[in-house]
């Protein structure tokens, strides 16, 4: 169908009001350009739900494209619990139409008599997923485009354990929603009876599990008083991070002002990403004006935590996700073995992408390591699978997202937040930094540094350059790299793992997904992942080197980066 027959489409239907039709009527007389940007195809609704800019047209988030997917997940909960009465819970961020957008959704299931449990106002993402677990609910739905830019808007879908949806429900909803291929499809006219407003007693309840989680119960009010920065930059992190440090009894904790006010805008910074330097100047300026031991900022729908320590110099130094997701499971792992807790049927999980060090810490501590594919959706199906048999400690995925405990099945920037608080408290209690503690875990379990390079090729000859750059590695894998030997390859489309040295194929035990990576004999690692919905192509690496001492810490990490960029010289991208 071209844009100007879906277009057409939209303009005919009794649904779409007339703000909307006229709004269509100019950019087809008017602006050429954006009126195809707006039509040329529809909004995709991928294993995880929507995301787009905002703005009128089948290609961008509205009322509309909401509208129809949220009619699609309707029928499928219909279909799927029919005789059992479904619920599902409703939360969104600080953006833009967000609230709005919420509305429409609970409109849309309340209209097809689906109970509709909705927050009184915005909340981080992980409340909403300990939400959807502690009210009973088959399917929950988040608002949110997390750290995307101003310009966008997004629905997160969930599953009845509080996890992103994962085979068949995630395959199945997708079919069920292409099914609605026009608006007049959708029930708009929600039933406000079906609306329960919720609020303080979740927070509550969720904050109850959060302080379960804490491993330093007889800290003192001393041990409680390091001072601590944080930023919600401008989104849900407000809510219940400050909350969340005052019921860990922590005091000096001060509040980026600037950056306190939940604001679509995100007036600023260019883009609300704790990853970013930029994102987090404030808070780090903050830092230095208080002497922090700790600066932390999440990101607009808090699931995502940014963190700063101060290095040998007395600087703050941005920690990446691998980096700070590592100090936490030292963290876990060596509080859980201190206080007697470890018994051998504990885990932990984390992503293929992500560093092998995680695993090095749990081998250490005999805590069996889970490696699932890259999304909190994998890990949460491993506590799933093993609920009732084993014990989940934590995990996390290199790209700042951590989850401890198993009461939220999606990575918590709260909780993170909280316990990477108390992890600078008792590690301040040995007489230590965060950075002393950093480098005794590289010089226990092993030196690693990390980096990401994402490379994006536009347009049609874009994909199809990813496309031709995947067959070249699968084909002609690379046997060495800067003079250091790949031993092996695993190829996660193909489901197989090829030993370079004797030639010889196994299965590998996972999903199919279009991931390669090549393992090499130093015990580097690097994985090349396309995105299914950017053309873009991303290449994770993580080598492995000896720390000599703690004085040649910098020497030596500024000698891995060298590493890094002689590998990625090898792969000839």
């Amino acid at each position: 169908m071209t844009s100007q027959e879906k277009a057409q489409q939209w303009l005919d239907s009794k649904l779409v009001d007339d703000a909307t039709k006229k709004q269509i009527k100019d950019l087809q007389e008017n602006n050429k350009e954006e009126f195809e940007e707006s039509f040329y195809r529809d909004l995709e609704f991928g294993t995880g739900g929507l995301r787009g800019i905002m703005g009128v047209g089948s290609n961008r988030m509205n009322k509309y494209t909401l509208g129809m997917a949220t009619q699609g997940l309707s029928n499928y909960l219909n279909k799927t619990f029919k005789e059992q009465g479904v619920s599902v819970a409703i939360a969104h961020d600080c953006r833009n139409n967000a609230e709005e957008f919420a509305k429409v959704v609970a409109d849309v299931f309340t209209a097809n008599n689906i109970k509709v449990f909705f927050f009184d106002s915005l909340r981080p993402t992980p409340e909403l997923s300990f939400a959807i677990r502690h009210l009973g609910c088959k399917s929950g739905v988040v608002l949110t485009a997390s750290h995307n830019p101003k310009e966008y808007n997004g629905y997160k879908a969930y599953w009845t354990d509080g996890a992103q949806m994962v085979a068949p429900h995630d395959l199945n909803v997708m079919n069920e929603v292409q099914s609605i291929t026009s608006i007049d499809d959708v029930q708009f006219e929600g039933k406000e009876a079906l609306i329960e407003t919720i609020g303080e007693d979740i927070d509550e309840a969720y904050l109850e599990e959060v302080k379960k989680i804490s491993l330093f119960p007889n800290a003192t009010e001393a041990d409680k008083s390091i001072n601590i920065v944080f930023s919600s930059i401008h989104g849900t992190g407000i809510t219940l991070v400050p909350k969340a440090l005052e019921m860990y009894g922590f005091k000096n904790v001060h509040i980026v002002e600037e950056q306190a006010e939940p604001n679509g805008n995100f007036p600023t910074v260019v883009y609300p990403n704790p990853e970013e330097k930029e994102a987090m100047s404030m808070a780090l300026a903050k830092g230095k004006e208080v002497n922090a031991d700790i600066v932390m900022a999440t990101d607009p729908d808090a699931d995502r935590v940014g963190i700063a320590i101060k290095n040998a110099k007395n600087e703050f130094e941005l920690l990446n996700g691998n980096q700070t997701g590592s100090l936490l499971i030292y963290y876990l792992l060596s509080r859980w073995g201190e206080l007697g807790k470890l018994d051998g049927n504990q885990y932990i999980v984390k992503t293929i992408v992500t560093t092998e060090l995680f695993k090095n810490i749990a081998d250490a501590y005999q805590v069996e390591s889970f490696d699932t594919l890259t999304g909190f959706k994998n890990i949460a199906a491993v506590i799933r699978d093993l609920e009732g048999k084993k014990t989940f400690i934590g995990g996390g995925e290199e790209s700042y997202g951590y989850m401890i405990g198993d009461y939220v099945r999606d990575k918590d920037a709260i909780a993170s937040v909280a316990m990477i608080a108390e992890m600078t408290a008792y590690v301040k209690s040995q007489g230590k930094t965060l950075y002393d503690y950093l480098i005794e875990m590289y010089m226990k379990f092993g030196f690693y540094r990390e980096d990401l390079v994402s490379i994006t090729k536009k347009g049609k000859s874009g994909s199809e350059e990813i496309k031709s750059m995947m067959t070249r590695f699968r084909e002609d894998p690379p046997k060495k790299l800067a003079g250091t030997k790949v031993v092996e390859v695993r190829d996660y489309q193909k489901s197989t793992i090829l030993n370079m040295e004797s030639g010889v194929k196994t299965k590998l035990n996972f999903d199919s997904s279009n991931v390669l990576q090549f393992f090499l004999e130093d015990g580097s690692k690097i994985s090349a992942r396309p995105s299914g919905t950017e053309p873009k192509i991303k290449f994770y690496v993580s080598v492995k080197g000896k720390l000599r001492s703690k004085e040649s810490f910098e020497e030596d990490f500024a000698e891995l980066g060298d590493i890094i960029k002689s590998y990625l010289d090898g792969l000839d991208l």
